[in-house]
């Protein structure tokens, strides 16, 4: 599912436009994306949680060459889904 289907799926379910879907869908990316820029969690209850770790620097290899690069320190989002999502997901 990519962004425009995200939008029309919200939409008929919310019984929504698709503008005033899309701008809802905007909203939400924008205030998750602020968030995880001040280093807060989102728990979002039944769907999952986004935080924020650092990954420290360290040494790998170019596959190509094999030869040893320095992977720079920095920040990575992970998601961890809730109970609900992963048993909805893996129900038979």
């Amino acid at each position: 599912m990519n962004k425009a289907e995200l939008i029309d799926a919200i939409a008929s379910s919310a019984k929504l436009t698709k503008a005033d879907a899309g701008r809802a869908l905007d909203s939400t990316i924008e205030a998750i994306n602020k968030s995880l820029k001040k280093g807060e969690r989102i728990g979002l209850v039944g769907f999952g949680s986004f935080t924020v770790a650092k990954r420290s620097a360290r040494v790998g290899r170019n596959p190509q060459t094999g030869k040893e690069i320095k992977i720079a320190a920095k920040k990575v989002v992970k998601f961890k889904a809730g109970s609900d999502l992963a048993g909805s997901v893996n129900k038979k």
